[in-house]
């Protein structure tokens, strides 16, 4: 692994009722290379980013229902965001509308999955491809290597990062991750999984939304971590549960 680099969130951090925290950047992270991880898009609010997400279909992206927002729209294509040394014009795509489960309140309550619609279809190409998604009777075992990527600011220099961060995790079990949370007496809510956060290297605050993949196959989408407390090793962090919602997913793919 190469020397850390440590990423913080470029926009407000927003704290749950239950003190957990939406995750939005990485930690211990190394540089994307460009021809990996290419279904990477920067979800952003009045062109500002905001979350991860990640291309499914080429017209709709999937992240988090907390980063829903005003004037939304993706940049799909391209690991560096920077709007000042490239035309980010050709890797911008609209948002037309997003889904949310009906019982989506808050990463609180769970279902923190969104499914963002876009006004055109993205062309897909060597630089911009889908991913594929855990399937519904699709288990993750525990201490399985995958990895979580995004975009945020570095800790040590405060400077924004326009280039894609990624690091490796490990699967957690849903025992032990619950476990791990009871000891600081909050709960975990129905349809996630855990990884990382309780070795050195994991998700902080401009990654939520992002996937947690593994062997190639997106399984998670990055929700939360504790009170935005990034000094890894701690609790584990939380994602939702691809394979627990899958059937909600392809519902909204095949009635639109």
């Amino acid at each position: 692994m190469n020397a850390p680099f440590r990423v913080l969130l470029a926009a407000a951090l927003i704290t749950l009722v239950f003190e957990a925290t939406f995750v939005e950047a990485i930690i211990h992270c190394w540089k994307a290379a460009n021809d990996d991880l290419q279904f990477m898009a920067s979800v952003e609010h009045g062109r500002v980013h905001k979350c991860g997400g990640f291309l499914i279909t080429p017209r709709f992206v999937l992240t988090a229902a907390h980063c829903f927002g005003k004037e939304m729209s993706v940049v799909i294509g391209t690991h560096n965001i920077d709007k000042t040394g490239s035309n980010l014009g050709q890797n911008r795509y609209e948002v037309k509308g997003n889904h949310t489960p009906e019982s989506y309140k808050d990463p609180k309550t769970g279902d923190d999955i969104m499914l963002l619609e876009l006004t055109k279809a993205v062309h897909l190409t060597d630089d911009v491809k889908i991913i594929p998604m855990l399937k519904e009777d699709e288990i993750v075992q525990p201490y399985q290597k995958c990895q979580v990527a995004g975009w945020g600011m570095t800790e040590n220099t405060r400077t924004v990062v326009n280039d894609l961060m990624v690091t490796d995790v490990s699967t957690i079990s849903l025992r032990t991750c619950k476990n791990a949370w009871g000891k600081v007496n909050k709960n975990l809510p129905p349809g996630v999984m855990c990884a990382g956060g309780s070795e050195e290297s994991g998700a902080c605050q401009g990654d939520s939304g992002g996937p947690l993949v593994c062997s190639g196959v997106a399984v998670g989408i990055v929700s939360f971590n504790l009170h935005g407390d990034c000094e890894y090793p701690n609790i584990p962090n939380v994602y939702t549960d691809i394979a627990k919602h899958r059937a909600w997913i392809d519902n909204v793919l095949k009635g639109v």
